[in-house]
């Protein structure tokens, strides 16, 4: 079944989703981001079928998240690398592996950060101005530069959200 497309969505996080929001494209830069470069281990890894892993890829490739580099001639072969651009997914995907952490599995976490001075490592939303832990109920929303006329926001304010 072929999903919705959200190109027309004045969005960002729906814009994310149309290059990282099928099922497999974050397992493919989680693992890139392990250090997973060539097809065959991503393959392997996944499980995932040879063709929808091509289409991710290609995907990945078409968007500048990751770049196709040959390290074989004869019988053409390539290494996918994760772009700057790929490689500021990081805190999407810890930011999702410690929700599932908490919220979707059993027995504690299956893979945990540890930072160079030692410590297990967690994201935590702090203000880019003030540096204080920045909570939900801390945030307010209203429209950025790039907001159109379907913009996310619209409406809101009637359903109990304050846009600054």
């Amino acid at each position: 079944m072929r999903r919705a497309s959200f190109t027309d969505m004045n969005c960002s996080v729906a814009q994310s989703l149309e290059i990282v929001g099928e099922w497999w494209t974050l397992l493919i830069v989680r693992d890139a981001l392990f250090g997973v470069t060539r097809f065959d281990e991503f393959s392997m890894r996944l499980g995932i079928a040879r063709n929808v892993l091509t289409q991710r890829l290609d995907t990945l490739v078409d968007h500048g998240v990751m770049t196709k580099e040959p390290y074989q001639d004869n019988p053409v072969r390539y290494d996918y690398r994760l772009t700057d651009k790929g490689r500021d997914l990081w805190t999407v995907i810890t930011a999702l592996r410690q929700w599932g952490d908490k919220w979707a599995t059993d027995g504690g976490p299956p893979v945990e950060s540890t930072h160079s001075c030692g410590s297990t490592m967690t994201v935590e939303p702090h203000c880019s101005a003030c540096g204080e832990r920045v909570e939900l109920a801390d945030l307010r929303v209203h429209p950025g530069p790039g907001a159109r006329e379907n913009n996310p926001l619209n409406g809101l304010r009637e359903r109990g959200v304050q846009p600054s």
